[in-house]
């Protein structure tokens, strides 16, 4: 993703790149960017949003693993600042309004299951975006927690909602979330085949991010915001 956003920086004329970082950086080297990036990993992403609240920058945070609790932390650090943090667990549109569309299913079903399928590199599970349409889907339903599965295997709840993590060599990113009622089933499933899917949202979330204030999670807020 941090390659990917690179390229599009350097194709995008209204963008310039002011320093590209990695593990062998100081996070100084970004004081005087309009907008930070991150694309790291969980532990140092939080670093990076610490470091972007004290020194009062604008970051769009790409990186997976940002739980509610995280979250909250997150919003109460930024609190009387004029740091900017966009939290988008997943650029994919698609994925996006899935998680839309499964939020507002959960309010008419009790039975409630999300399956997340990604590539064996992935270090962090459940993903980003599972983590986050569990959020979705628990304040749809008002914080009451989904019945479980009936079957062999319970899976790990998260914001009062099951999920199951599958890690396969051919996968790349796919998240299936499941409602189940007397004699009816419902299924919402998205699949991503190729990180290049995630263009549009990277740069729809860059030029947006400029024009936020405060905490956003969310593309879907960024697709909604004027």
């Amino acid at each position: 993703m941090g390659q990917l956003t690179l390229d599009l920086i350097e194709k995008d004329p209204s963008l310039t790149l002011h320093s590209a970082l990695g593990s062998g950086n100081s996070l100084n080297e970004a004081l005087g960017a309009d907008l930070v990036i991150d694309f790291t990993n969980p532990e140092v992403s939080e670093r990076v949003v610490d470091f972007a609240i004290d020194n009062n920058l604008r970051l769009l945070v790409g990186t997976s693993g940002w739980s509610k609790e995280k979250i909250d932390r997150v919003r109460n650090k930024i609190s009387g600042t004029s740091a900017v943090v966009a939290i988008v667990p997943n650029f994919s549109i698609g994925s996006v309004l899935a998680t839309n569309f499964a939020a507002e299913a959960a309010k008419y079903f009790d039975v409630i299951e999300i399956v997340e399928t990604h590539n064996i590199s992935k270090v962090d599970a459940p993903s980003g975006t599972a983590l986050f349409t569990s959020q979705a889907i628990s304040e749809a339903r008002n914080g009451v927690p989904a019945e479980q599965q009936l079957g062999i295997v319970t899976d790990p709840v998260f914001n009062g909602i099951p999920i199951k993590s599958v890690r396969l060599p051919d996968k790349h990113a796919e998240q299936e979330v499941s409602f189940r009622a007397k004699d009816e089933k419902l299924n919402l499933r998205h699949e991503v085949t190729s990180h290049e899917v995630y263009a549009q949202g990277v740069l729809l979330s860059i030029h947006k991010t400029m024009k936020l204030s405060g905490l956003t999670v969310g593309m879907l807020a960024l697709m909604e915001e004027n």
